[in-house]
């Protein structure tokens, strides 16, 4: 029957416009003429008015002469409670805290690099040998006056222990003993500037200088070492979400570029906010067993930050909006054993989106059915017919 409407209300659109006026439509579209455009559409609005008050009377007499009335179809879909997980999704990029440039500690000329790009290489390896310009000797000669210093000093102890010879004489020795001893440290300590050693374990990722460089402390990079066993993952979360976003906390994480996906949980939360953009750091470790993850990796977190054991889910498609703002959807109340029941606009509320799905807070209970399709053409206190 609803076909039927459908084919008389198009039949009396064509007779009513019919091929001439359909051609002068186009002409008056084609003038540009303002004035004229106007006028037709209010023409064309007065005749689908009229059209619609007689379809209107057809639908309520063949409703007495079928003895039937004709309801509008529509589906429903029965609320019921179910678990509900709202995820925050962000992105972030993978650091290391061990990840850095070796500078010199000693001018001079670069005479030996040790290690090549993509070496493992562990904590406290010689890495290169800078020329030492003649310090070796120098720490030599000083370790030998050390020595007579030593045994200048021994003799005059056991001496004045023996109340033989001067106290200045013994103190004297002592002095000039320890400052050989200083003295071979002071050199120790510069001799071993010129070797330049892993300050962890890890992999050269890149040889920066080439042997034979003048190097100088503070300006001259030698070579960047990586650990990626201990790797985590960045982020920036907005000031909003700290109530949830706490330590602990579950996340999961995709790399979108290596097609993996892993779960770990935040590590720390930053306690300071951001004032230029009003987000706070948090920082969720990384596993690297396979060592793919690089430095400065993106990567998606998503963090379960809300759960409702017992929300109330429904399509947001399925949701209009009236004059002032308020939500609605409509509900079917009295169905019958003919499927047949009547719309009833309800006002809800709404909380968290996940995908096409929003979390009606009121307005709806479980065992309610709520109109799926169909909902745009029905009316507050209008009867229908279920057809689903």
């Amino acid at each position: 029957m609803k076909y039927i409407y459908l084919t008389l209300l198009s039949a009396i659109l064509l007779t009513s416009c019919g091929g001439d006026k359909n051609k002068s439509i186009d002409d008056i579209i084609a003038s540009k003429d303002i004035t004229k455009i106007e006028a037709k559409r209010s023409e064309l609005k007065k005749q689908q008015k009229e059209i619609s008050g007689n379809l209107a009377k057809i639908e309520a007499e063949l409703d007495k002469l079928s003895g039937k009335k004709v309801l509008p179809l529509i589906t429903t879909l029965t609320i019921k409670e179910e678990a509900f997980n709202h995820f925050l999704e962000i992105q972030g990029n993978v650091k290391t805290k061990q990840n850095i440039v070796l500078y010199p500690e000693f001018s001079g000329t670069l005479t030996r690099v040790y290690v090549k790009e993509g070496q493992k290489v562990n904590k406290g390896q010689t890495l290169a040998k800078i020329d030492d310009g003649g310090l070796s000797m120098q720490l030599s000669q000083a370790k030998t006056q050390a020595a007579l210093a030593k045994t200048t000093y021994e003799r005059q102890k056991r001496l004045w222990d023996q109340k033989i010879g001067s106290e200045i004489q013994f103190l004297q020795a002592e002095t000039t003993f320890k400052a050989t001893q200083d003295a071979v440290r002071q050199l120790e300590s510069q001799l071993g500037k010129t070797f330049v050693k892993a300050p962890f374990s890890g992999i050269i990722d890149d040889v920066i200088s080439d042997e034979g460089s003048v190097v100088a402390p503070g300006q001259s990079a030698l070579l960047r070492i990586v650990n990626l066993n201990n790797m985590y993952i960045e982020a920036e979360v907005p000031e909003s979400h700290l109530p949830n976003v706490t330590k602990g906390k579950t996340v999961e994480v995709s790399f979108p570029a290596l097609g993996k996906t892993i779960q770990n949980s935040i590590r720390q939360v930053g306690h300071f906010i951001n004032p230029n953009n009003r987000a706070f750091k948090i920082e969720v470790g990384v596993p690297n067993i396979d060592g793919d993850i690089k430095p400065n990796l993106t990567g998606k977190l998503k963090i379960n930050d809300y759960t409702n054991s017992k929300a109330i889910l429904i399509p947001q498609s399925i949701i209009s909006e009236n004059s002032i703002g308020e939500q609605y959807v409509f509900i079917v109340d009295g169905v019958n054993d003919n499927k047949v029941g009547k719309a009833k606009k309800t006002i809800i509320t709404t909380g968290k989106t996940q995908g096409d799905f929003i979390e009606v807070l009121t307005g709806l209970e479980a065992g309610n059915f709520v109109i799926k399709e169909g909902a745009r053409s029905v009316q507050d206190e209008q009867e229908v017919e279920i057809s689903n």
